[in-house]
């Protein structure tokens, strides 16, 4: 396969802003919503929230809602050969378009249930290699104008990861690395990971192919050190408890 090299506008970072540097930042809304999107989709689509300049009022920080990702700096953040990183972009423009986010709130009334798409448009460029997405209205309120109640942290800690499980995991986790730890209830951990049906009713199942996996991906690959445990209401695991710290020195004890 011959693969084309980007040009012109958006085709490049410099060696100062590479990237896997930025940060993706996000509404603590959007990060335990369910996202919808396979591992190959979430890289393009954290890659492009990276690009957004959340903070830069000078630059609107998301022009028209269109950020573009290059072939090149996508191989270059993920470690991908360029073959690779131009399937994958093109392969994400087809299918990113057809992805949505999905909000669930309780309510005095029962559960509210809020969809919206990520993109409104995704152009893929065969021949010079860039994928452009354009972010939705919905959405934008999610990455642009954050002042509280967000998170962020670095794509190159995500870049790494070979499971959407351990990338969401990451997500759910750097929104309360202020405080160390995190209790989630089991229902909301589900939604925010998208855990097949069969794991909603078998604990150990997502144990062994979900939890642990993840866990451990995050502690080989971004320096994490974490404990955990399932909370129970009798034999029932009803939520799990989190601790834990990047880079640390000693154990963490629950």
């Amino acid at each position: 396969m011959d693969v084309p090299q980007a040009t012109g506008w958006g085709s490049g970072l410099s060696d100062e802003t590479k990237l896997g540097a930025l940060n993706v930042n996000m509404s603590n809304t959007l990060v335990t919503a369910a996202h919808g999107l396979s591992l190959a989709e979430k890289r393009v689509v954290s890659a492009a929230v990276a690009k957004v300049d959340t903070f830069n009022k000078r630059n609107g920080g998301l022009k028209d809602g269109l950020v573009r990702i290059a072939a090149a700096d996508y191989a270059e953040t993920y470690g991908l050969d360029s073959v690779t990183a131009y399937e994958q972009l093109q392969a994400a423009g087809d299918r990113i378009f057809g992805r949505h986010i999905r909000i669930v709130r309780e309510t005095p009334r029962g559960l509210k249930e809020t969809k919206f798409r990520w993109v409104s448009s995704a152009t893929y460029h065969h021949g010079e290699g860039w994928i452009e997405l354009r972010f939705t209205p919905e959405i934008a309120p999610h990455l642009v104008g954050l002042k509280s109640q967000f998170t962020t942290y670095a794509l190159n800690q995500a870049s790494a990861l070979r499971s959407i499980y351990s990338w969401r995991l990451l997500e759910l986790l750097s929104q309360f690395e202020s405080t160390g730890w995190r209790q989630m209830g089991i229902d909301d951990l589900h939604h925010a990971l998208e855990t097949p049906d069969g794991y909603r009713s078998n604990f150990a199942q997502m144990r062994r192919w979900i939890i642990e996996p993840a866990v451990r991906e995050l502690t080989e690959k971004d320096g994490w050190i974490i404990a955990w445990e399932p909370i129970k209401s009798g034999r029932k695991v009803t939520a799990l408890k989190f601790v834990f710290r990047r880079n640390p020195q000693g154990q963490l004890q629950l």
